[in-house]
């Protein structure tokens, strides 16, 4: 990776943005817009709620990207991950071995494992509660009004484990006047068969109801050559019923209930090395796979169930003064079983269990006024993490069970001034405080599978400790200070200052004979510095945005899993706080409007990702390790071109779309891994659709992935044992016909 001095660093993200006005030659798309937005809805006004407010995207000193539905139904996105081919130096991806489990990654900095203990990196958000473990945080896109992503740390408005950013799914309101209803049939590669149904009525004056299901099937890209079972494939039905009451033009209730089904079969990974026990070699197609887990018990059958209740309540006792109360309850449970080294020998087979739930509240007190802006309230979130899964190896299992409280409260605010019509001063801070009890139980048995998935329960060595009770209490305080100045209508130049906080805890895989794992690992935290410009021009048919960021970390989280020979042979969890990193960046967006049918647009990241402190054995080895999900440059571009076509008395448009994207080298873990190290590649997308004048029709068909790419997204290194190094691959190319029709 090549390293800039800090001076050279410095030298170039001021020229980057001093030039900004004068790069729009380029053509570039709005901030917002995906690779294949419409030329129709390239210049709408876009509104987001980054600030817990209603704010034009162009007016806030913040990074943040913006997708509407019909941009992502545009461009043929199927879930929320989609967003990542746009969104600069951001990664958005099935976990290994899941189909409902988000892995995130902003400017660098994530979560890789799910494991209860393990705090994310980036805050998931559905209508702006906090989701407090990644299992069924792969949402698809039905019933959506937008997707929000905020880069950078953003703990004062959103508290901790934003400390590399922020993704909102905000759902579509209902309508106050008008009955609607929409429906979506789709039908493509690998018997892809969707059916998304959703609409709203009004009962009144001040009620309405409305709701939303979606039954999502596909065949796998691959088969599992062992259990005959489809891999790769997809089975989810998913549903949304909401209702709003609004008795006063100053007082809205919206009560929403949401339900997830997933039961895809396990997806599996692909082995990159033929197998020292059983001989079989790498598989010609990389979505096929020999793993065996069925032979572990009961527990078989993937499956993933996620609900969710949300109240919501909106009271504006003055003017420009708002009060908000979002009340929230969310609980899921899945069952994953794993093969890490993909064979049909019982050798590192993993049936495991989580089950999550939390509930939170948060009061708001928001004010509006000509010059200042306040957004003001506190916080509180208890959750239980729990999860249990044996890891197998031959005719000896070992069993480990994790059960995690936390409790968590914060208070914050955040002001915004106006010092002149052009300047403004905002500065805001909170103050939380984590609270965490974990258990775990650790136990070896001679025996499979354990008598938790079904075993017979034969107890064989003890683990160091098998039962350990641990508790931690962090604090932290995350201040944000923004200066922005607007010359003109059309430009907007901020600089800021900010830090993060991603909580402490412990791993439930660890070696608790170890004082250093009974006493957990510190909280991760994050100073971080950015600049930037956001600019419209020709009449706003061009848009050019750009930020600049300097982040530096402290007691950054290491988490992985080492091999432990035994006997028993078993592998333990370790997560280190292991020193310090300094993350640097360049985000570029721009929409380029050229005439009444042509827009095109373009986005790119560049990242310098090191770690400046790396300590193991009392050595520092920063030199020797690299930064996972960071690659060096990401990017898009991508076109529009739309003409009047009439299909009967119906005076519609026809669009033809295209867009290519770029992911530099990526590293899945701290060490190089030649195997699983995805160099860089290109995806490359088009669709053609025609939709009528007043948008109640909509038939197009899309294509992605069109080059049928093979690129890695994830896997699994344990060269030790059986040679199970595995990988997980991105959708190959698949190509969908759809039909879109409102009401």
């Amino acid at each position: 990776m090549k390293r800039f001095g800090d001076g050279a660093r410095l030298a170039l993200l001021l020229a980057t943005v001093c030039s900004a006005p004068f790069a729009l030659c380029a053509p570039a798309a709005a901030q917002g817009a995906e690779g294949q937005t419409t030329a129709s809805n390239s210049n709408d006004e876009v509104v987001v709620t980054a600030r817990r407010r209603e704010e034009r995207l162009q007016d806030v000193p913040i990074a943040v990207s913006s997708y509407t539905a019909d941009q992502l139904d545009a461009a043929g996105a199927q879930d929320i991950t989609a967003v990542a081919q746009s969104a600069p130096n951001v990664t958005l991806e099935n976990s290994r071995a899941t189909n409902s489990t988000l892995t995130a990654f902003i400017r660098g900095i994530g979560q890789q494992d799910p494991v209860a203990g393990f705090e994310q990196g980036v805050g998931i958000y559905l209508d702006d509660v906090y989701l407090n473990r990644p299992q069924a945080a792969v949402l698809d896109i039905y019933d959506l009004d937008r997707i929000e992503v905020l880069r950078g740390p953003q703990g004062t408005l959103y508290g901790r484990n934003t400390i590399g950013g922020a993704v909102k799914y905000v759902t579509r309101r209902l309508d106050r006047n008008d009955p609607t209803l929409r429906a979506r049939v789709a039908y493509g590669s690998y018997n892809q068969e969707d059916l998304v149904l959703s609409g709203s009525l009004p009962l009144g004056d001040q009620f309405r109801v409305g709701g939303a299901i979606a039954s999502l099937n596909r065949d796998g890209f691959g088969h599992n050559l062992t259990t005959g079972e489809d891999n790769y494939n997809k089975d989810i039905l998913a549903g949304r019923i909401s209702a709003e009451w609004e008795p006063t033009s100053n007082f809205l209730a919206r009560l929403s209930l949401d339900y997830t089904q997933d039961d895809s079969a396990p997806r599996q990974g692909h082995r990159l090395i033929a197998s020292g026990i059983s001989g079989s070699s790498p598989l010609h197609n990389v979505y096929d796979t020999e793993a065996g887990i069925t032979a572990l018990g009961p527990l078989h059958h993937n499956s993933v169930l996620a609900r969710g209740i949300q109240l919501q309540l909106d009271w504006q006792p003055a003017e420009h003064w708002t009060v908000r109360s979002i009340t929230a309850h969310r609980d899921d449970s899945s069952t994953a079983p794993i093969d890490f080294d993909s064979t049909a020998a019982p050798t590192m087979d993993v049936p495991a269990v989580y089950r999550n739930d939390q509930l939170s509240q948060e009061f708001q007190v928001l004010y509006d006024g000509d010059r200042l802006h306040f957004v003001g309230g506190a916080y509180y979130l208890e959750a239980n993490a729990f999860d249990a899964f044996d890891v197998r190896f031959t005719s000896i299992t070992s069993f480990t069970l994790g059960d995690v409280d936390t409790r968590t409260w914060a208070v914050f605010g955040e002001a915004s001034y106006d010092i002149t019509p052009t300047l403004s001063l905002t500065v805001g801070g909170r103050y939380t405080e984590d609270q965490r009890h974990a258990h775990v139980i650790r136990q070896t048995f001679l025996s499979v599978p354990s008598p938790y998935f079904g075993g017979p329960g034969t107890i064989g060595t003890a683990s160091p400790v098998p039962s350990f009770t641990g508790e931690r209490t962090d604090t932290a305080f995350t201040p944000r200070v923004i200066l922005d100045w607007r010359p003109s209508d059309t430009v907007n130049l901020y600089a800021s200052y900010s830090q993060g906080f991603k909580g402490g805890g412990f791993d439930p895989r660890g070696n608790f004979a170890n004082p250093d794992v009974r006493a957990g690992y510190l909280p991760e935290t994050v100073d971080s510095y950015e600049i930037g410009a956001k600019t419209q021009w020709w009449d706003n048919r061009v848009t050019a945005n750009v930020a600049v960021f300097d982040a530096e970390y402290q007691d950054v989280q290491i988490p992985g899993s080492v091999i432990v020979a035994g006997p028993p042979v078993s592998f333990v969890g370790t997560v280190t706080n292991a020193g310090a990193a300094r993350i640097t960046g360049i985000e570029f967006e721009g929409m380029a409007q050229l005439t009444e049918a042509l827009n095109v647009n373009l986005s790119f990241g560049y990242m310098d990702a090191r770690y400046t402190e790396f300590i193991v054995g009392g050595v520092n080895v920063a030199s020797q390790r690299d930064i996972q999900n960071a690659p060096d440059w990401a990017g898009s571009v991508g076109a529009t071109y739309e003409i009047p076509l009439a299909l009967g008395a119906d005076q519609g448009a026809l669009a033809f779309t295209g867009a290519a994207s770029y992911r530099g080298f990526t590293q899945q873990f701290e060490n190089s891994i030649p195997l699983l190290d995805q160099p860089g590649y290109w995806l490359y997308d088009a669709a053609v659709y025609w939709r009528s004048h007043n948008d109640r029709w909509r038939v197009g068909v899309y294509g992605r992935n069109l080059s049928d790419e093979r690129y890695i997204t994830s896997g699994y290194n344990f060269p030790t044992i059986d040679h199970g190094v595995t990988a997980f691959y991105g959708n190959p190319r698949t190509v969908t016909a759809q039909v879109e029709v409102r009401f």
